[in-house]
């Protein structure tokens, strides 16, 4: 990991930030579990293989596999109710470069909220609004992760009511021994949109390969591609 911050402190200067040559082909917006339910070495398992997963050399060609039509990528932590916070605003993935300084941005950032319980609805909410806000793309894709179901604040099934995902996919990835389960509830409740899917990882040592399995898959275009 020290490597990898190295790499993207050696790059220098800030994200790329202009794209207006090439089309944007998905907005995708990570939301990431932070809930009283993920301990400190979970924590670090997860924001570590996050960032190993962005650079891996199948995930950057996944990123760049449509020469002049972007994907445009955010990172948000959630938690309880009123506990959500991006980590990465939207920022265009233009080459290999952007996904190492968006890992080197990860692995230097803290950790928002510790003790809060799981608003799964209100992190599904907060994406929905993001997204809406997300530079013009074809499709809009809401990646959420989690260990739990929700416990607190609206509950998925209200988000889809209330919030706009009319044009927003919703992917899951479940973590942990009640995984099957918890990718039940996901199936049931949570994703939603052409194509969704929830992929699952044993633990948190497994996350950074399911979410490489999951990056790859809901990097490929969609039922909206041609539009």
């Amino acid at each position: 990991m020290r490597a990898l911050l190295g790499l993207a402190l050696a790059l220098g200067g800030p994200l790329a930030g202009a794209a207006a040559a090439q089309d944007c082909r998905i907005a995708l917006s990570l939301g990431l579990d932070v809930s009283s339910s993920v301990d400190a070495a979970e924590y670090r398992l997860q924001t570590e293989g996050l960032a190993r997963a962005l650079v891996a050399p199948e995930v950057v060609a996944a990123f760049l596999g449509e020469p002049g039509r972007t994907v445009t990528l955010q990172v948000y932590e959630w938690s309880g109710r009123g506990q959500q916070v991006v980590r990465q605003d939207w920022v265009p993935i233009l080459g290999e470069a952007d996904l190492a300084r968006v890992a080197g941005r990860l692995l230097a950032s803290g950790r928002g909220f510790s003790n809060f319980p799981t608003a799964l609805g209100e992190a599904m909410a907060f994406g929905a609004l993001a997204l809406a806000d997300a530079p013009d793309c074809v499709e809009h894709k809401l990646d959420i992760s989690g260990d739990g179901t929700s416990n607190d604040g609206i509950s998925p099934s209200e988000a889809l009511a209330r919030f706009p995902f009319d044009r927003v996919t919703v992917n899951g990835l479940v973590i942990g021994s009640s995984r099957e389960a918890l990718a039940r509830y996901y199936q049931r409740f949570v994703i939603h949109g052409p194509g969704a899917f929830v992929e699952a990882a044993t633990d948190y040592s497994d996350f950074e390969q399911a979410m490489r399995r999951k990056l790859e898959r809901e990097l490929q275009p969609g039922r909206f591609a041609g539009r």
